[in-house]
């Protein structure tokens, strides 16, 4: 039954080889770079390519700041922290997510609360948000508390699965409805646009990837990017130890973290970039070429972007029958040297959440049993 898709695939990346879910590609520029930040002995994390990445990544999506850091769950840690996440708070995010979504809200000391996601998008719905808060939300005069568990809500974490942007604009607008700050989880988006904004861009605060399997890589990194200037001056007073500016006294004002993006990673960042563009092309031909592929066969639903939205497709999803031939269909594709893999398991199932509030999650089940990730790497470089 697999065997066309398997054919496809191999043609598609030109190898009987191994074929991974996302290989990073590199260049003669990428190497340059590196090399130069090698040359100039400002490896760690100060020198021209950290500033330099900032820059121009803020410029790209549109917004004032960028501020980068060792990896994306260090982002996602400090964004709650400056959006008011505090011990014994909660945060409302989805089931369906990766981990580093639920591990920062508990770095910070406060508790999950793990919503459905729309079927179509995969992303937290906002129909769930409004009803818990109808149900189980109270304004008070220091902010919205769960009347239930008397903890205050501090903010609304949705995320953008595989690059699919979700209903983010209405999700900010419940956000401001209720005086509940969003910190968007965009670790997967980059280059995805809703609204004709770049996704990361809609809440108070917004939380990009660099991992070697994201569509542009530092080997390790991340980014808090806002556009509150009081915000990402604390975001990088944060992530710089706390250090006070000195030539030489080493004076620190608050607990920080030593999550500053080394130079090394900013070069590679820096070059990947630029880059962006062409690889945002290659992988919308391949999205289409795998669309096209499924709506003749019919025999699984490919992921499509939304209405006015445009998705990155970091990662292509499908969604099979039945938990069963997901099964096998991980199974025969591995076996042959095609990397596929299933969604995550859900965060409520995980030993360590398994005692946090949630909804129903009947969709995000749906979706556990079903859906698969094919290869999506980019096929074509210098």
């Amino acid at each position: 039954m697999f065997d066309d898709l398997i054919s496809l695939i191999r043609s598609l990346y030109g190898t009987d080889g191994k074929i991974a879910l996302h290989e990073p590609r590199f260049g003669s520029y990428d190497k340059e770079l590196v090399l130069h930040a090698i040359e100039s002995t400002f490896v760690s994390s100060v020198g021209e390519y950290v500033n330099r990445f900032e820059r121009e990544l803020a410029d790209y999506l549109g917004v004032k700041h960028a501020v980068v850091t060792v990896n994306g769950s260090a982002a996602l840690h400090v964004a709650l922290r400056l959006a008011g996440v505090v011990a014994d708070s909660e945060v409302i995010t989805q089931a369906l997510t990766f981990v580093a979504t639920a591990n920062a809200i508990v770095y910070n000391g406060a508790f999950p609360v793990f919503l459905d996601v729309d079927r179509d998008r995969m992303g937290l719905s906002p129909d769930r948000v409004s009803q818990f808060l109808e149900e189980n939300a109270e304004r008070c005069e220091n902010g919205v508390f769960n009347k239930k568990s008397g903890r205050k809500i501090a903010a609304l974490m949705p995320m953008h699965t595989f690059g699919l942007p979700c209903r983010i604009e209405e999700l900010c607008d419940i956000g401001r409805k209720w005086g509940i700050p969003v910190v968007e989880d965009a670790a997967e988006a980059l280059g995805s646009i809703c609204g004709g904004r770049h996704c990361g861009s809609f809440g108070q605060l917004g939380v990009l990837s660099f991992n070697g399997n994201k569509i542009i890589t530092s080997g390790g990194g991340g980014a808090i990017v806002t556009n509150d200037d009081r915000v990402a001056n604390l975001a990088k007073h944060l992530t710089t130890t706390a250090k006070v500016p000195h030539q030489w006294a080493f004076e620190h004002d608050m607990i920080g973290y030593n999550y500053r993006m080394p130079n090394l990673n900013a070069a590679l960042a820096c070059a990947q970039l630029q880059h962006l563009p062409a690889y945002l092309d290659d992988k919308r031909e391949l999205a289409g070429i795998y669309q096209r592929f499924f709506a003749e066969s019919g025999w699984a639903d490919f992921f499509e972007e939304g209405p006015e939205c445009t998705s990155n497709y970091w990662l292509n999803a499908i969604v099979l029958d039945s938990e069963s031939q997901r099964d096998r269909f991980l199974e025969e594709t591995n076996r042959v040297g095609i990397m596929t893999r299933p969604i995550w398991k859900l965060m409520n199932e995980l030993k360590m959440y398994a005692g946090c509030r949630c909804d129903d999650l009947s969709n995000s089940g749906w979706l556990q049993d079903r859906v698969v990730n094919l290869p999506s790497g980019v096929r074509k470089h210098e």
